[in-house]
């Protein structure tokens, strides 16, 4: 072992011994005695669960109004989120449609498994695929 990997080891030996002692030597900090502390409020009574028990398992979710003028799903092809198209019936006939394309009005703004979402202005619709 030469000199310099001596002194590289003292040094580092007296830092590893002068950091936690100095990081320690800060002014202390206060502790919070029972009587500081605030009497606890009680909780917040649970919801009732009626409306959960009154519901069936596994019930479809309600159905939302669809506009009259919104197009109609016909069915979803492609891959999820990389190039899946819908086939929607417009009031031109039936076109194929990628997220991001209109038809009378609608913009196709994403696709899921079992539903199309447009959008026309502030208004949105689920078009579900037919059953």
């Amino acid at each position: 072992m030469t000199v310099r990997d001596r002194l590289i080891l003292l040094a580092t030996g007296i830092v590893a011994v002068a950091v936690p002692a100095w990081l320690l030597s800060g002014t202390p900090v206060p502790v919070a005695t029972a009587t500081d502390a605030l009497p606890m409020a009680a909780p917040n009574a649970p919801p009732p669960l009626r409306a959960a028990f009154a519901r069936t398992l596994f019930a479809p979710p309600p159905a939302e109004a669809v506009p009259a003028d919104a197009p109609e799903l016909l069915g979803v092809a492609g891959r999820l989120g990389r190039d899946a198209v819908a086939m929607v019936r417009g009031t031109a006939g039936t076109r194929t449609l990628a997220p991001g394309d209109s038809i009378d009005g609608w913009q196709l703004r994403a696709l899921s498994i079992d539903a199309a979402y447009f959008t026309r202005g502030g208004q949105s619709a689920r078009v579900p695929m037919p059953e």
